[in-house]
């Protein structure tokens, strides 16, 4: 009777409080409490296990009714991030570019009952020639046109279902605009390119060391109202995620893409914001429309090793060292038509007092893969235009070059960085120039 006394009265207080404050909050006051009860010998750990449920199911209840949340809402999650950066490109021979610029997201996530889960997010970005839509492999904007009011745009909308969550096998389902259900590097994709159509995921817990993934995706490149050939991307990718033993693990990922429609990418048409594929002319003289000149379906192999030290010096925590790299092979292309990328990561930034330091070595051919995919950042410089592209500086394919960045948090929620990139084309200008540019970016992330 004294027990079941404490558990209510226990459960009472606990729910008052949770009222008002949020779900993780709220479990990581109880739970102390609730442990110092079964330390004491007051509850036995079955009490406890039960007492933590009712107190779960009451919390929810009650604030389900405080927030005016339906009952089969589980959650509602606010996040985002502001990126502050520094940007300066350098071309011997050339003015520098020195631009200040920003990327801001905003976004929700709402969980469901019945596994479902659906998401928006904002983000600032620059508008294109095209739809006036943003650089899809960019949020960038920068501070210019004396204060000129700044576009917002839809970033991710999506709705995932994940029906299978036993305890060897989870798969998930997902439809609209989403994160990049493929696991690459900036080789391979931007990281803020967001696809656009349907996925899914799958995974399976081999044994106590090993773990297999599977990730499907088809996606719409564009819709074309006066033709049927529109492009689309496909792609599967396997991966093996090993842990050894408490310091070493590997993970090894093999995948295959597929872009259909090449003649339907042509400047005209889809956002040219990068340049570096080999391109012929489809249009006319009057109204040209440069297409890639071959198609893009390549192989991408990645394998990767982490030691993890107990601790190093000036560093918060376990210390990871992650070395390994990318290989790409575009079947379709006649030449020019691998990418590669090898390099090492020291520690992990992120949490507060911990900090990175990373190096790689890249080859992206001209060829290799379709140059509106890649990393937005890095880029050369054409002292002549290309065929269909444009003279200047340009991120995309037809590149080489190093990679170098340290960054350090402060705090969990701030992170500060300094990237250096010296890259060259690899198929150089007419006029015998190397394409040799130096970009400098100095950012100050915090997240939310």
């Amino acid at each position: 009777m004294k027990n079941q006394t404490i558990r209510w009265s226990l459960s009472a207080a606990v729910l008052l409080a949770g009222t008002a404050l949020n779900g993780s909050v709220y479990a990581q006051s109880s739970d102390p409490l609730i442990d110092k009860l079964v330390e004491k010998g007051i509850l036995t750990v079955k009490e406890a296990n039960e007492l933590r449920e009712e107190v779960d199911k009451g919390f929810k209840e009650a604030y389900s009714v405080k927030s005016g949340m339906p009952d089969w809402l589980n959650s509602f999650r606010i996040n985002g991030d502001l990126r502050l950066r520094f940007d300066q490109i350098h071309i011997d021979d050339f003015l520098d570019r020195n631009r200040f610029r920003y990327r801001a997201r905003l976004g929700f996530t709402a969980v469901m009952m019945d596994d479902f889960e659906v998401g928006m997010r904002l983000t600032s970005g620059e508008g294109t020639t095209v739809d006036r839509v943003s650089d899809p492999v960019s949020g960038n904007t920068t501070f210019d046109n004396n204060g000129a009011k700044k576009g917002i745009f839809i970033d991710l909308v999506y709705a995932k279902w994940s029906p299978i969550k036993t305890g060897d096998w989870s798969g998930t389902f997902i439809g609209g605009k989403m994160e990049n259900p493929f696991v690459f590097s900036e080789l391979v994709f931007d990281p803020d390119y967001t696809p656009e159509g349907v996925a899914q995921q799958w995974a399976c817990t081999i044994n106590d060391k090993h773990s297999a993934r599977l990730n499907l995706g088809g996606f719409v490149l564009d819709e074309l109202s006066a033709s049927s050939n529109d492009p689309f991307l496909v792609g599967a990718q396997t991966r093996l995620e090993s842990t050894w033993t408490p310091k070493i693990q590997t993970s090894i990922g093999l995948a295959g893409l597929a872009v259909t429609g090449k003649n339907s990418l042509g400047t005209a048409n889809v956002p040219d914001q990068n340049r570096g594929n080999t391109r012929v002319n489809r249009g006319t003289a009057a109204a040209p429309d440069f297409v890639p000149a071959f198609h893009f379906n390549p192989l991408v192999a990645d394998a990767y090793l982490t030691y993890t030290l107990e601790k190093f010096p000036l560093y918060s925590g376990a210390f990871p060292i992650r070395v390994g790299g990318e290989f790409m092979h575009n079947f379709a292309a006649e030449n020019d038509n691998q990418g590669y990328a090898v390099g090492a990561t020291f520690g992990k930034s992120g949490k507060r007092r911990t900090w990175d330091f990373t190096y790689r070595w890249k080859t992206l051919e001209a060829d290799s893969w379709f140059e509106e995919f890649v990393d937005s950042d890095t880029g050369a410089f054409y002292e002549m235009a290309p065929v269909g592209g444009r003279r200047g500086y340009g991120p995309g394919t037809n590149l080489r070059g190093h990679y170098l960045r340290a960054a350090y948090s402060p705090l969990d929620s701030l992170t500060l960085s300094l990237t250096y990139y010296l890259y060259e084309a690899v198929n150089e200008s007419p006029s015998g120039s190397d394409g040799q540019a130096h970009r400098l970016l100095f950012d100050a992330i915090w997240k939310f």
